[in-house]
């Protein structure tokens, strides 16, 4: 009796395997392709203009104090010159944070405008692996993976976001 329902279960493996259907899409190629990416580099370049702005606003000030600093330095009574050297210190630290604060921002930024536009891709190669019956869809970006009966769905995936 076991051996009858251990051949049925290689036997059933069997035909699920030969009714399998493979297909193939490179992502990286697709994402490029994708037409929300002038908004999201559009919105990227606005952001970081503002924080080159706002940086470079920021150095200048400093390089005046420090000039200015640098030109009375020498007649500045001891008191003077610390109150100034601790000033030049804490705008420099301001620098410094503000540069990292708008690098982290930049790339939060950037992970949540792109998010959309990844779960749209994602969304229609799923929509065309279910419309096609297939079993599994590789990305060929990620792993070459490209098998002698695997289809290439990007001319499906990039109909289904209307792309041309």
């Amino acid at each position: 009796m076991k051996k009858i329902v251990m051949i049925m279960a290689v036997l059933a493996l069997t035909l699920t395997a030969n009714a399998q259907k493979f297909g193939y899409v490179n992502t990286q190629e697709l994402f490029m392709l994708m037409p929300e990416l002038k908004d999201v580099q559009a919105r990227m370049d606005s952001l970081n203009k503002q924080y080159e702005n706002l940086l470079m606003n920021m150095q200048e000030e400093y390089q005046k104090k420090l000039q200015d600093y640098q030109q009375k330095q020498q007649t500045l009574p001891e008191a003077m010159r610390q109150i100034q050297e601790e000033e030049l210190y804490s705008m420099q630290q301001r620098l410094q944070t503000t540069y990292q604060t708008a690098q982290q921002d930049v790339e939060q930024k950037r992970t949540e405008f792109l998010k959309p536009v990844n779960e749209r891709m994602a969304k229609a190669i799923q929509e065309v692996g279910a419309a096609n019956n297939y079993t599994y869809i590789f990305d060929s970006a990620a792993a070459v993976y490209i098998a002698p009966d695997a289809d290439n769905v990007m001319p499906l995936v990039k109909t289904k976001l209307g792309i041309k």
